[in-house]
């Protein structure tokens, strides 16, 4: 495991300067703000008011200590810059996939032809469309201002989320992914749009995917294609973007398959993104992630960086840095534990970053 020692710049005994943690009600005009800096870029957080409204409302629920199994949950966290108070990125679960609205993906698969009379033999890809009523658990709604994108704020915003799943498993499917932002060229269009979904649909890309994103899916069953698309019969702008990401999520993917997760043989049905699927045992930080009792006081020089979580429903985790001892506890600052909602004594969950 790598570890980073803290830099010789950094206060140790400073707060954290980010905080993770579920969404209010009065956070609202902060998000509503936020995600009308993002364009068309995170369909499943639209600048719609009444859609946040309903977001925020779902999340509020979806934290009450009853739950005990996935039912199609929404869990949304937001980053909030702790000086500022202001709200400067998000990130979510969704405890299960499919429920009452179809979840659908089209699956590549490949079929080989022969005709040994002229020595023909060609394998070629197809899209299927696929339909999961009950699926599993997906991570969701990752977005970070791009005044704050800086070293660290992209794991807290992503893998405290894993940290959640391991102290509340059973609220959560065994199987988790991840569905990734497809490839979107410099005038703001989808290539595989373009020559597949508008085919069907005849309305533009943000449309059609922000429909979905709001729960309006009828229109997906009543008229995607019923057969099987031949990929090779795809325009090139088309074939090579299937499974690619927009260059601003490669940040993100390339977490995610640090994570442990995997491309699968499925993309997203409207701009072709990449589905990533593993187990969330088999998470990275599932099995790295510890719980020691904590201590305030400030960390010596050998100081590690770690992933600081309060291991509760009323979920903190920030950024700290601590020293580990030979008992296995760990110190912290009391300004961390103050931002976990700890005091001395109690148990925290914690993973060096890596």
């Amino acid at each position: 495991m790598l570890l980073y020692r803290v830099n010789a710049h950094d206060s140790p005994m400073s707060a954290p300067a980010y905080l993770l943690r579920p969404v209010r009600e009065n956070d609202f005009d902060e998000i509503y703000h936020l995600v009308g800096t993002i364009g068309d870029g995170l369909t499943s957080l639209p600048k719609d008011s009444h859609f946040l409204a309903h977001r925020i409302n779902d999340s509020l629920r979806a934290f009450d200590p009853r739950i005990h199994k996935p039912g199609g949950e929404t869990y949304l966290f937001v980053l909030e810059e702790t000086k500022s108070g202001k709200i400067v990125g998000t990130s979510g679960i969704l405890s299960r996939v499919g429920g009452f609205d179809p979840f659908y993906t089209y699956r590549i698969r490949q079929h080989l032809q022969e005709y040994a009379p002229l020595a023909i033999r060609i394998e070629l890809a197809t899209l299927h469309l696929t339909r999961s009523h009950k699926g599993p658990t997906e991570i969701c709604s990752l977005f970070l201002h791009q005044d704050h994108r800086k070293s660290g704020l992209g794991k807290l915003l992503s893998l405290p989320r894993f940290c959640f799943i391991k102290a509340f498993p059973e609220r959560f499917d065994k199987e988790i992914l991840a569905e990734l932002r497809g490839f979107i060229d410099a005038e703001g269009k989808s290539p595989f749009w373009e020559a597949v979904g508008k085919q069907f649909f005849g309305k533009d890309y943000y449309t059609a995917d922000i429909l979905s994103g709001v729960g309006e899916k009828d229109f997906i069953e009543a008229l995607m294609p019923k057969y099987p698309i031949y990929i090779s019969l795809l325009p090139p702008s088309a074939r090579e973007v299937i499974g690619r990401v927009h260059p601003h999520t490669e940040p993100a993917r390339k977490i995610l398959l640090r994570e442990g997760f995997r491309e699968t043989d499925e993309v997203d049905i409207f701009d072709a993104g990449p589905i990533l699927k593993t187990r969330i045992d088999q998470l990275s930080t599932w099995k790295d992630v510890r719980v020691a009792v904590v201590a305030a006081g400030d960390p010596d020089d050998k100081g590690l960086q770690a992933l600081l979580t309060n291991a509760s429903l009323d979920f903190r985790a920030i950024l700290a840095t601590v020293t580990i001892g030979k008992d296995g506890n760990l110190t912290t600052t009391r300004e961390s534990l103050e931002a976990l909602n700890l005091n001395p004594g109690d148990s925290a969950q914690y993973t060096i970053i890596r």
